[in-house]
């Protein structure tokens, strides 16, 4: 599913990844933990595609994203990979129904309808079809996460990062979270690439590799 190989990134002079290596299968969940500033962050943001490494070479499903142009890595990026992050980035004035559907507007592949049918599907799984349209001012903290891993999942993609992603949430709906990530590697066949601090998170994962002096162990 995915296969990083030598990458490695500097900022200035600091050396943040030294000729990393990651293979990744399907269905897999990886988490990720090690000392703040370590480069767990970076490492995501480039696997992400939002930034790309000074060296080395990433294939996603047998594609080199950074060979792409820049739209095409745009569309690459919509429709491969999902991202979930620690305070959500729901947009405020958008409804719960609403924020889900954004990735999947952006889908050149899909029409509205689709998406919005999709949406509605992902508001029932989680049990979340009452609070449609509602804002996210007007939802808990475990029910905004929830809505933006709907947002992740809109486009079906090939697997979903997730940076910290209960980080932000009271021990109570991070195990509900965890539990729910376990879930959905079962039923959409989900691949998971997870930054954390959060031991018992880490330890649900099929590999923990920590992250020091810019390599995974």
């Amino acid at each position: 599913m995915l296969n990083a190989q030598n990458i490695s990134k500097k900022f200035g002079t600091l050396e943040v990844l030294k000729n990393l290596n990651l293979q990744v299968q399907e269905k897999e969940i990886i988490s990720i933990v090690g000392r703040s500033g370590a480069g767990k962050t970076t490492l995501l943001q480039i696997l992400g595609t939002l930034d790309q490494p000074d060296s080395g070479a990433i294939e996603i499903d047998g594609v080199n994203p950074f060979k792409l142009s820049k739209n095409a890595l745009a569309d690459f990026r919509n429709q491969s990979l999902g991202f979930v992050f620690q305070f959500h980035q729901l947009l405020p004035e958008f409804s719960a129904l609403e924020n889900i559907c954004l990735p999947g507007f952006l889908n050149k592949t899909k029409s509205k309808k689709q998406v919005e049918d999709k949406a509605q599907e992902l508001l029932t799984y989680f049990g979340l079809e009452a609070r449609a349209s509602h804002k996210p001012s007007q939802l808990s903290g475990g029910e905004q996460q929830r809505i933006a891993v709907a947002r992740a999942l809109i486009n079906s993609p090939k697997f979903i990062l997730a940076d910290e992603p209960s980080g932000n949430l009271d021990s109570q709906n991070a195990h509900e979270l965890h539990q729910l990530i376990l879930q959905l590697r079962e039923d959409f066949n989900q691949t998971f690439i997870i930054v954390t601090h959060n031991m018992d998170l880490a330890d649900l994962a099929d590999r923990k590799l920590t992250m020091h002096d810019g390599i995974l162990i």
